[in-house]
Parts: structure tokens; C-alpha cells; sequence
């Protein structure tokens, strides 16, 4: 089925205030994460070989920020492990119900428990696999550390995280270059100039990105014994962190 297609910035005469997850994007987040960060599908499904390798028979693995279930739905098809659980976060009801309808659908047999929470209050436990897809970049900085720390200390030795991300760039020449990629990347993908303008201004106000090295320095000091990155596009990168 085709995702519907994102129009919500389209229009020259609404008006927007701060992003938010809220059911009219929960609607066409399919269409808009895909048309709006490149190698997101990539991404998603090397989650789910990721997680196929990691998975610990009797251990739960986390899909924190899961809006419409797409890293679940990948961890899902590839846990060959017994007695697995998948907890999937978000602290969205519209994206989770949409979630829920999907993974409905889907045949494969995981468990999968859905729970509607702010990601820095969950305790994570008995983790073999811990996911942040495009997750950690919209949690007040001040918290993101122990949000970390919480990830590495609730996974088991040799669990792996994955933590995926809007990146800045140290270098403001090359911060602007690939700023410009990714907006070139919007437009060729059909978003129009006030689309990607509007957009940005929306995402500015909740949206934090960090460098590469903040994100190193922190899964460090988490505690996690090794971490790097293993895909990026632009400014999107993905990291895993091995505990």
C-alpha cells in the first residue's frame, strides 16, 4: 500500500508552529521520513539484520522512538532466537496506533509490546539490542547522557546499540555543504522550495543535532566498550555502539 503523500508544508497560507508528531504527520510519516532522509531505508533494514545477529535467546530488544514501527517491524523478521520480546517506544498515541494497525498485519510471530512514553523515562532491562532511529536528536540535551548511560547499563555484555541521527558538522564549510546536499536531496525528491523553508523552521525549534564526536564522547563515557559509525549519507549517520 502506497504511504500517503506529504503535503503539510504545501500549502502558502497555513500556519506551523514547532514540529510535532501529532496525527496529521503520523498520517504521511512514511512518505515524509523516506523523501526526507537519505538512506533511511537502508538504515532501517540493516537494523533488522543487526538485531537477527545480536538477539539473545530470553532478552528483549528496543525500538525507542518507533513511530510507525519500521525498525520493529525489522527486528521482527529477523530474530531467530527463542523467547524474544520486542518493547517499542513512543510517546506519540497517533504514531502508535497507526503502529499498532500495522504490526497487526505483519505474520511474523516476535512478541511486540507497545508502550506510549517519553523515551527518558524508560528502564531498559535484559536488553540483547537497543535501537534509536532519528530518536536521541529530539530529547532536551541536558537529558541525552543518562538516556545513554540507562541504554548501556540495561543491556546485557555484548549487547549492541544502534543510534541513528541528524548530524552538524565542526567544520561550518562543511556543515553548510551538506546542509545544502540534503535540502537538494528534499527538492529533487519533489518538495518545493517553501516546503523545505517551512520545514526547516518547524524542525529548528525541537530538532538539536549534535556532532559525530559529542555522540562518540557520550556512548563512551556511557561505558560502551566500542562504538563507530557504520552508514551515512549527508548529515545523517548511523553508529553502533557494542557494549
Amino acid at each position: 500500500m502506497t504511504d500517503p503523500r506529504d503535503s503539510l508544508y504545501a500549502d502558502p497560507l497555513s500556519e506551523h508552529g514547532p514540529f510535532t508528531f501529532d496525527d496529521s504527520v503520523a498520517r504521511v510519516f512514511g512518505d515524509m521520513i523516506n523523501r526526507s532522509v537519505p538512506g533511511y531505508a537502508t538504515i532501517v533494514s540493516m537494523t533488522g539484520l543487526l538485531a537477527g545477529k545480536y538477539a539473545v535467546a530470553g532478552s528483549a530488544l528496543y525500538d525507542l522512538g518507533c513511530s510507525l514501527g519500521a525498525s520493529t517491524l525489522a527486528m521482527r523478521q529477523h530474530i531467530q532466537q527463542p523467547d524474544c520480546r520486542i518493547i517499542s517506544v513512543d510517546n506519540s498515541s497517533a504514531m502508535l496506533e497507526r503502529c499498532q494497525s500495522i504490526i497487526d498485519t505483519d505474520i511474523h510471530e516476535t512478541p511486540v509490546t507497545l508502550t506510549c512514553a517519553d523515551v527518558q523515562d524508560v528502564v531498559i532491562a535484559n536488553a540483547s539490542v537497543v535501537v534509536l532511529n532519528f530518536t536521541l536528536q529530539f530529547i532536551p540535551r541536558e537529558l541525552r547522557d543518562r538516556v545513554i548511560k540507562g541504554i548501556c547499563d540495561g543491556l546485557l555484555p555484548g549487547g549492541m546499540m544502534v543510534l541513528s541521527e541528524k548530524v552538524t558538522f565542526e567544520d561550518p564549510h562543511l556543515d553548510a555543504l551538506n546542509i545544502e546536499l540534503h535540502h537538494q536531496f528534499k527538492r529533487d525528491n519533489g518538495y518545493s522550495e517553501m516546503e523545505v523553508a517551512r520545514k526547516r523552521n518547524a524542525l529548528e525549534q525541537v530538532l538539536l543535532p549534535e556532532t559525530l564526536n559529542q555522540h562518540k564522547q557520550r556512548i563512551a563515557a556511557a561505558g560502551f566498550n566500542s562504538c563507530d559509525v557504520w552508514f551515512q549519507c549527508f548529515n545523517f549517520a548511523s553508529l553502533i555502539a557494542l557494549k
